[in-house]
């Protein structure tokens, strides 16, 4: 019994620290009192001095509990409009009825407010917090936080990336107190810009409240301010910067004791302790001390991700006052040359630009898992790296990003553009440059934090202020490489960049046939430092409508409703589901194309896509292969888009995917090789199948040596393609053991010679006339190749590349479609009859959702008609596609088969040369800045 007791009383001497700890600190999660304050008359009124109206539970934000206003037409959206058309036009008339708005813009939240509103609740001050220092800490508000302890007003802040923490006078006695926020979500004298998104309503929501962990904490008067680790691996030791301060008003002596054990790593490494006395000045103290490591120091990278948890006591005597314990990797980055090397190894940085869309909850996840499972999600489609446009992402996802291995770009929370402007000499230059301090202190020990940008696309004499802010950067903190702002093409060079962050070097050809020969070398070649692809991608695919269940939290999928019923107007809501599948598709070639493009150019160190998830605002841009809640669509999965995007990955160069077969297959296989091993010896082998599967060709390419880099060269392929007699698709894999990556490419390969048969008797024309009429009016068959002659539908302009970004952000700029649905391009056929079907038909844009076909076919009268505005005449001998259509067309027409399944008028098809189009109007005259630039 005297051994359990004392065994029990060790147990609670061991505990005892643990309970001290959770004794200094309260949680102030749980009901709040409650009121907006619609007319700002709070503050006058002291509402710090009354009871409040409603009830609110924090952490939340207003619309997650029903607070504000429902939106409707007059809403004052936080966010620019580039397409007004909603508000004027006659066909939207639907949609703005009371009870039922529905905009097509962004998403809709159940319910919006901008304003001042105020929270108030009890709190008690323990007893033994007494001659404490005590700390008010909101982990994440939004976004101007006043504070008010009972009747005087204890202090004020406006971060949009850290915790407001405010101390409460030190005057404070023990007991129960009044706590009251008021909380502004307008913006501000320092300008971000309404379209940042820190907070627009384009993407998370301009929402009003506080989320994460809010706590009342107690500090000894001499306390550990803040704590900063730098990493040293030539000298396998990391420098720690240990601010001390002092509230006493005295000189005191203590003693500092740290230590650091490993985690996240398979082998364990514990540091010894070390100890040092200090004096503490009653203006406090910086400490420069140091962490030996030894040789079993171990590095953090994105495939060993391991970790430090660094353990800081403060002493007085032989007794604790205060642990802070935090986490950190020994890793170093630097730009040399055109590349990024971490921890000396070259690296490449594969992309994704996070836009803080969370449609359940309107702000981000402030939970580790969350974020482990986006970043984990990132990691299967290839990617290593994230950046956050306009916008940085609380601790918690700098903790999954340390756990997982990815790179991250955190931002100052501003887009200076649209309304605001940077380097003017007006707040937001302090504001911005004060923020990103800020950041840096609060998140800065994290190795996943490894570049910095103060934010995207600036206005104004912008250039001199980032040059600043570089340069003050480079000086001061080297644990991270910075540029001065994430811009577009047109947007200036930045002289003072470690790395850039730009367009330019990105896209495919609008209307030009495939080929892998070309990169981006000439858009890049004179970079003399890393450069970054700004928003690469930006493809889109058709509205996935069976993801409006998803939507259950405070932001509702109206806009996707609104396109739905628009679809279903048209007589094609039948169709969503293979529009979508076909779009897909379409849009992950895109991907592929452009990513392979950009691995194949030399020294092209990362690429950020716009983006691998779905964005929700701006238009609704439907740019992802996954929906925007990181979940599969259904037509690209991990394992297919990892192919063409990963650590290693073979490329080929070819001048075209279209091939007739007295041509060889003529490819130079590449490698992009940024896997774990420094070195390795590689071994390409390839494969060439038939749609069955079969293999009809295979080959082995000589073995090599390779290290990180691209442009390696494997070899070149020459494959005899006679063999082929009808026309066939042919899959060219390539292999590179022994890492087991695979991609592949397909290639189209028709005969050389084709009998291109008479029309017989088919009337071959080229428009409505009265030769046409007359022969369908007696039952004849009659083609009509009506390239370049359309009438009705010559505005919408289709091309091999689908719509970027979205039409109505660009104002219904081209291209309008999102690819083809073949049955298998052209004009509008709102007046066929319900039911009918193009055979070949493009897609048109969601906004829109008009009937186009590109190849149809009707019974007119007593005849049977072919319509075809592809140009099936010019060239044919050097277009084998053209030429095979055309062969296959009139076998069809000159078969029993070809008969038509639906009825037009005559005055249809005729419409079709003589009437006008519908011209877009979008009742804005501003423009977004890639149309005022005239860049994509």
């Amino acid at each position: 019994m005297k051994k359990f007791r004392k065994s029990h009383a060790s147990m609670l001497l061991a505990l005892l620290p643990i309970l001290l700890l959770q004794a200094q600190e309260v949680n102030l999660a749980g009901p709040w009192s409650f009121q907006m304050d619609r007319l700002d008359v709070g503050i006058q009124e002291a509402w710090f001095n009354k009871p409040l109206d409603e009830t609110i539970h924090l952490p939340g934000s207003m619309p997650e509990y029903d607070k504000g206003d429902i939106p409707g037409l007059e809403t004052q959206w936080t966010g620019s409009l580039y397409d007004s058309s909603f508000y004027f036009n006659p066909a939207m008339a639907r949609y703005r009825q009371p009870g039922r708005v529905k905009f097509p813009f962004f998403l809709t939240p159940d319910r919006h407010y901008v304003g001042a509103a105020w929270y108030q609740r009890d709190v008690v001050i323990p007893e033994n917090w007494r001659g404490q220092r005590i700390v008010l800490a909101l982990e994440r508000p939004h976004t101007e936080t006043m504070v008010w302890l009972d009747d005087q007003l204890i202090g004020k802040d406006s971060s949009f990336c850290v915790p407001h923490r405010i101390e409460l006078p030190s005057t404070v006695k023990p007991g129960t107190h009044r706590l009251t926020l008021r909380i502004d979500n307008r913006i501000k004298s320092a300008n971000v810009g309404q379209d940042s998104h820190s907070l627009t309503d384009q993407t998370q929501g301009n929402w009003n409240g506080v989320v994460g962990t809010m706590t009342l904490a107690s500090t000894p008067l001499i306390f550990l301010e803040d704590i900063q680790v730098y990493p040293d691996l030539s000298k396998r030791e990391a420098r720690l910067a240990i601010r001390l301060e002092n509230r006493s008003g005295k000189t005191m002596k203590r003693l500092l004791r740290w230590q650091a054990r490993s985690y996240n790593s398979p082998t364990s490494h514990e540091t010894d302790r070390h100890s040092y006395a200090v004096t503490v000045p009653d203006t406090g103290l910086t400490v420069q001390l140091t962490l030996p490591l030894g040789d079993a120091m171990q590095t953090w990278d994105e495939f060993n991700p391991a970790l430090y948890r660094l353990s800081v006591e403060l002493l007085a005597g032989t007794t604790t006052q205060q642990t802070k314990s935090l986490s950190f990797g020994m890793r170093e980055i630097v730009c040399k040359g055109k590349w990024f090397y971490l921890n000396g190894r070259k690296i490449q940085l594969r992309g994704t630009v996070e836009n803080c869309c969370f449609p359940k909850t309107g702000y981000a996840p402030m939970d580790v898992a969350a974020w482990e499972r986006i970043f984990r999600i990132c990691k299967r489609f290839g990617l290593n790296h994230m950046r956050f446009h306009s916008w940085c992402p609380p601790e918690a996802a700098f903790e999954a990003a340390d756990l997982v291995g990815m790179y991250l770009q955190p931002e100052g929370p501003s887009w200076p553009n649209h309304g605001s402007s940077l380097g003017d000499g007006k707040p937001i230059d302090r504001f911005l440059m004060e923020e990103t301090k800020r950041l840096s202190k609060a998140y800065g020990n994290h190795p996943s934090f490894v570049m910095l940008a103060a934010g995207n696309e600036p206005r104004g004499r912008w250039v001199a202020w980032v040059t600043r802010f570089v340069n003050e950067w480079k000086a001061s903190d080297s644990r991270r490489v910075y540029t001065g702002a994430s811009v577009g093409g047109s947007w200036a060079w930045q002289p003072a960049n470690q790395f850039h962050v730009k367009a330019g070097a990105r896209g495919l050809a609008w209307n030009r046939k495939p080929e892998s020969r070309s990169d981006f070398k000439p858009s890049i070649d004179t970079v003399s430092v890393p450069f970054v692809s700004h928003e690469t991608g930006q493809w889109c695919a058709f509205p996935n409508f069976s993801e409006i269940r998803k939507y259950t939290g405070v932001n509702k999928a109206r806009n996707f409703e609104l396109f739905q019923e628009e679809l279903a107007l048209h007589d094609m809501g039948d169709q969503a589901a293979a529009f979508l599948m076909a779009s897909g598709h379409l849009q992950t070639l895109c991907y592929k194309h452009e990513i392979e493009k950009t691995l194949r150019t030399p020294d092209y160190a990362g690429f950020q896509l716009l983006s691998l998830n779905d964005y929700s605002g701006q238009g609704t841009a439907l740019v992802g292969v996954l929906d925007v809640f990181w979940e599969e669509k259904g037509y690209c999965r991990a394992e297919d888009f990892s192919r063409f995007c990963g650590p290693v990955v073979p490329l080929i160069r070819t001048s075209s995917f279209v091939l007739t077969n007295d041509q060889p297959l003529n490819a130079a296989a590449e490698l992009s090789y940024f896997a774990a091993p420094t070195y390795a010896v590689v071994q390409p082998s390839w494969t060439l199948t038939n749609e069955g599967g079969v293999v009809v060709a295979a080959g082995t390419l000589p073995e090599r040596p390779v290290e990180p880099g691209n442009n390696i060269s494997l070899g070149d392929l020459n494959i005899d393609l006679s063999f082929v007699k009808t026309p066939q698709r042919l899959t060219l894999t390539v292999t590179i053991a022994p890492f087991n990556a695979s991609n592949d490419w397909d290639f189209h390969v028709y005969p050389a010679t084709v009998a291109i048969p008479e029309p017989g008797d088919v009337l071959v024309d080229h428009s409505w006339s009265p030769a046409v009429a007359q022969r369908l009016a007696e039952g004849g068959k009659v083609l009509l190749l009506c390239d370049g002659r359309v009438e009705y539908g010559k505005d919408i302009v289709n091309t091999l590349a689908p719509v970027f970004w979205n039409t109505s952000w660009f104002k219904m700029r081209p291209p309008h479609t999102t690819g083809m649905l073949i049955n298998d391009h052209h004009p509008v056929f709102r007046d066929f009859p319900a039911g009918f079907r193009p055979i070949v038909q493009p897609i048109d844009t969601w906004f829109l959702s008009r009937k186009i076909g590109l190849l149809f076919e009707a019974k007119v009268g007593a005849g049977r008609l072919m319509v075809c505005s592809m140009d099936l005449e010019r060239n044919l001998d050097s277009r084998p596609v053209a030429r095979q259509l055309y062969l296959s067309l009139m076998n069809y027409l000159q078969s029993n088969r070809f008969k038509p399944a639906f009825t037009v008028e005559a005055k249809v098809v005729e419409d079709l040369f003589l009437k006008a189009g519908q011209r877009s109007n979008t009742f804005t005259s501003d423009a977004p800045d890639e149309l005022k630039n005239l860049v994509h």
